[in-house]
């Protein structure tokens, strides 16, 4: 899996509530399904495409499926991130008056 992946399979905003539902604790499909509003085969698709994507895993419980996100399939997209911090968010050294100032973690928690 790699960021991109990840950002595709979350860009739409039904597989990201699915994907948001599991958050608090595993789920089947059903009962996924009844927290959404799509029908249960649409989740079902839903779950493939994040799965595919290493974002959710399944596990077989007898005759149900339990859906679970998957931490390690996070870290890629997390790391991802991250780099803006580093890259974009930390001050850099000062600049000429003509250089456009860098955006700073203190710029954007203290915007007016």
């Amino acid at each position: 899996m790699t960021y991109d992946t990840a950002l595709d399979a979350l860009a739409d905003r039904t597989r990201r509530r699915v994907f948001e539902s599991l958050r608090s604790r595993p789920m089947t499909v059903g009962e996924l399904a009844n927290l959404q509003p799509v029908s249960r085969p649409a989740v079902s698709q839903h779950l493939k495409v994040l799965e595919t994507a290493g974002l959710v895993s399944v596990e077989a419980q007898g005759n149900r499926r339990l859906y679970s996100i998957r931490r390690e399939g996070l870290a890629e997209l997390r790391a991802y991130l991250d780099s803006f911090w580093s890259d974009v968010l930390v001050p850099s050294p000062p600049r000429s008056r003509s250089a456009k100032p860098k955006l700073t973690r203190d710029l954007c928690l203290n915007r007016s």
